[in-house]
């Protein structure tokens, strides 16, 4: 005669009291995660103890393929989480998987992170034509060519070989699509643009100091100076800061897009303001004055400036210093202003009579040029040429 039981179509494992049993035992079951702790490492395999008076295992085929760093995780004594892949194999064991846990919460992050919209900044791990690889955990989430920042590549030109050169590096993006049943995690670093310059640009601000020197690009040009961008945030270059040699207008010796090499002079942190220089990264001709010039010395000036009391002129060499012509050296007769004599863009002949480095001055003069009492050194000069 049947039992009770036969009769109601219940079989002995799916008594009533086995639910009872179970709780009563914390019996794991199938796709349950569970805290656990390492007992021991036999082999490859590694024994967890999960509270259910009997220790799981997470098998050899799983722990050969963790990398190095994983596994120390999972020293003796460890703390982890594990997912229940069989409460009960053919050999009576139960069958863990330290990865599979690791991904369901990494697939609970990325949702999270999709639903926030906070950035995420994570290796890159491999790359195809079509995009970036980006480890999310244990995940591997996919960053495609249309959501990269094209201003990271030259020519704003995506190709295979500058995408190898990014693996290895970190990369910041948004989760922008989830399917754990499809396996399919995208994210966009386009997304993550403008929260990533910001943070980009107030961690340069904290850290950036007068003297730092800097690998930028000219992002602007204006009447007054240029603005360069040094590693997402930018700074002025005054036109005064330019060069040593005299500069009218920034255009005159760049163009938007060139790389320069610039030193940081100032930094107004409330403002969010960087001062910057390129020609203090070059030598200063003034501090090898005495080496350069002598006085006595004829060189060739081009007249600048016209004053009530002289002329200016930039000397026609490689360091295009300007120096004074005061009105009293500027001829033998009697001046009443330059103009009567000179005009700007005039090519002259001059003699250095004076050098003040301090001062940063250099004195020339006209009228000396023809002066009988250099004719020696002047013949000297000629000897030697």
């Amino acid at each position: 005669m049947a039992s009770i039981s036969d009769q109601m179509g219940i079989g002995e494992t799916s008594h009533p009291m086995n639910f009872l049993l179970n709780e009563e035992l914390n019996l794991p079951t199938a796709g349950e995660i569970r805290q656990g702790w390492v007992v021991s490492q036999q082999g490859n395999e590694i024994l967890v103890d999960i509270g259910a008076k009997s220790e799981g295992i997470i098998p050899n085929q799983e722990v050969e393929k963790l990398d190095k760093e994983t596994r120390d995780l999972l020293s003796p004594g460890s703390e982890v989480l594990v997912f229940v892949v069989d409460p009960e194999d053919q050999n009576g064991n139960v069958i863990l998987s330290y990865v599979k846990a690791a991904q369901e919460q990494d697939w609970q992050l990325a949702e999270s992170l999709m639903n926030t919209q906070e950035v995420y900044e994570g290796p890159i791990i491999g790359f195809n034509k079509g995009g970036l690889l980006i480890r999310v955990g244990q995940l591997r989430g996919f960053v495609p060519n249309s959501q990269l920042e094209l201003d990271r590549f030259s020519d704003r030109q995506i190709t295979p070989s500058q995408l190898q050169k990014m693996v290895g590096k970190s990369l910041g993006a948004k989760v922008i699509e989830v399917s754990k049943e499809r396996n399919r995690l995208i994210l966009s670093e386009r997304a993550a643009g403008k929260e990533l310059r910001e943070a980009k640009r107030n961690r340069l601000l904290d850290s950036i100091q007068e003297g730092d020197a800097f690998d930028g690009r000219v992002v602007n040009l204006t009447e007054y100076g240029a603005f360069v961008d040094i590693g997402g945030i930018e700074g002025l270059v005054h036109v005064s800061e330019l060069s040593w040699k005299r500069v009218k207008k920034p255009a005159d010796i760049l163009q938007v897009g060139d790389k320069v090499k610039v030193a940081v002079i100032s930094v107004d942190q409330d403002k969010q303001r960087i001062a910057l220089s390129m020609k203090r990264l070059e030598a200063d001709p003034w501090s090898e004055i005495d080496k350069l010039y002598q006085e006595g010395q004829l060189i060739e000036a081009t007249i600048t400036k016209l004053t009530k009391f002289g002329a200016f002129a930039r000397l026609n060499d490689d360091y295009e210093l300007e120096g004074l012509i005061h009105i009293s050296e500027l001829s033998e007769d009697h001046v009443e202003h330059p103009r009567e004599i000179l005009k700007p863009s005039d090519v002259i002949m001059v003699r250095v009579i004076r050098i003040a480095p301090e001062q940063r001055q250099l004195g020339l003069s006209i009228k000396e040029v023809s002066s009988a009492k250099y004719i020696e050194a002047d013949m000297a000069l000629l000897a030697t040429n």
